[in-house]
């Protein structure tokens, strides 16, 4: 028996097929494309990173995005947190939002959280 969070019960992807979402290549960019009209994503995306899930596309980012974002913040102890305070200084939530372009995604959420960099 599998148990299901309580934002996987709206997931997009709860009714679609398993496999496209552990896809390879071209077709992971099919599975991303669901992930855009998900109320859930950011929270999807906020479990994969907290969990370090490997395989497969969550929250609209793929594998190797996850990881390539995992190792430019490595400090970062909780992702729900993180990506929560984003949603919040942005002031829209895309649950209550849903609209296409009314809430900010989460890579742009992130990128504006990004520290500063030095100067050179």
């Amino acid at each position: 028996m599998m148990v299901l969070l309580g934002w996987s019960e709206r997931a997009v992807c709860k009714e679609s097929d398993a496999d496209a979402l552990f896809a390879e290549t071209a077709r992971q960019q099919e599975a991303v494309a669901l992930c855009g009209a998900c109320p859930v994503r950011t929270q999807c995306l906020a479990h994969a990173l907290d969990q370090r899930i490997e395989f497969g596309v969550w929250g609209g980012m793929t594998e190797r995005e996850r990881r390539a974002l995992l190792r430019r913040r490595p400090r970062v102890s909780s992702w729900s947190d993180l990506l929560e305070s984003a949603r919040t200084e942005y002031g829209k939530d895309p649950v209550l939002a849903p609209a296409i372009g009314s809430a900010p995604t989460a890579r742009s959420a992130l990128r504006a959280t990004r520290p500063a960099s030095k100067a050179a």
